[in-house]
């Protein structure tokens, strides 16, 4: 088994600052190649430390305003639009930064890539879900509609 610090948020596993255990090979092969880990060590508690001051940092500063943000993000759904094919393919992949972006230009206020997951890779035209993490306690769910360029 191997300790490590998680640096960014992993799903099933923790969020940025968290100290884990988990096997050398998932560790060795993932993890710490990714840069969503590294090992722990003694001095690293100052590294704790500071992702997770990052990590408040990022959240939304009060329960009232993320539960707001949450509101306004499941009320309404997010257009998106992207390069397709003639039947609906897209040219490439919706990515967690076009989708912060897209919600940024909707008016609901700015999320941080890295609190939004796609359950699913997002390749075609369409009505889509995406999760955002605002708190620890706090996720919100996001409905997209992909639709052609023009």
């Amino acid at each position: 088994m191997a300790k490590l610090i998680l640096t960014n948020e992993v799903s099933g596993l923790g969020s940025a600052g968290d100290v884990v255990e988990v096997k050398n090979g998932f560790a060795r092969n993932y993890l710490v190649p990714q840069g969503l880990a590294v090992a722990w060590t003694r001095g690293g508690e100052k590294q704790v430390d500071q992702i997770k001051a990052a990590r408040v940092a990022r959240e939304h500063a009060t329960i009232e305003e993320a539960q707001d943000l949450k509101a306004r993000l499941e009320a309404n759904a997010v257009t998106l639009s992207a390069k397709a094919g003639t039947e609906g393919r897209l040219f490439g992949s919706i990515q967690t930064k076009d989708i912060a972006e897209a919600v940024e230009t909707a008016g609901h206020g700015k999320l941080d890539k890295r609190v939004i997951e796609i359950p699913t890779p997002i390749r075609s035209v369409g009505d889509h879900q995406a999760t955002a993490r605002l708190r620890d306690d706090i996720i919100a769910t996001i409905t997209l509609k992909v639709v052609a360029a023009k």
